[in-house]
């Protein structure tokens, strides 16, 4: 009798932490969905402040052109401009996953964007620091699809 008190008490304080863990992942979750859906309406509502300070300062920023391969920085530079001139970019997220290492300090993720012109695809990598989420990796894609790579692959080698 003693031993399945035991097992009953040892059960059910298993249930609760793995509640626990998966209420704290949820939570997470739902906290960076809203950062990243902050971050793009960032550019869409053209604060370049808020914008940048959600990307780390070691941060990198892959656009769709293979030249854009940008840090922080560079990436300010070159959008600069554009903030300026109220002239950025809008995008929404579709669908986004999330995942995280063990300890809940680094999240990836992938998304699809609906923008103006079309579909596009993001993915990055996020980290905790100082008690926020900040972007220290992000690449932007243009999805192909497979029947039409080869035609695209040509078209790029022509340039």
């Amino acid at each position: 009798m003693k031993n399945k008190k035991l097992k009953i008490i040892f059960f059910t304080v298993f249930l609760s932490i793995c509640g626990i863990i998966l209420n704290a992942q949820e939570t997470q979750t739902k906290i960076i969905n809203t950062f990243l859906d902050q971050w793009h309406q960032n550019a869409a509502d053209v604060n370049m402040q808020d914008y940048f300070d959600k990307i780390s300062n070691d941060g990198i920023y892959v656009g769709t052109d293979a030249t854009e391969v940008w840090t922080k920085q560079v990436f300010y530079d070159w959008s600069k401009p554009h903030f300026e001139k109220g002239k950025t970019w809008n995008f929404k997220a579709i669908e986004r996953n999330i995942y995280f290492n063990e300890d809940k300090s680094i999240a990836w993720f992938d998304e699809k964007l609906k923008a103006s012109y079309g579909e596009l695809r993001g993915s990055g990598v996020l980290k905790f620091e100082n008690e926020s989420w900040k972007i220290h990796h992000y690449v932007l894609s243009l999805p192909v699809p497979n029947d039409k790579f080869r035609e695209i692959i040509k078209i790029i080698d022509k340039e």
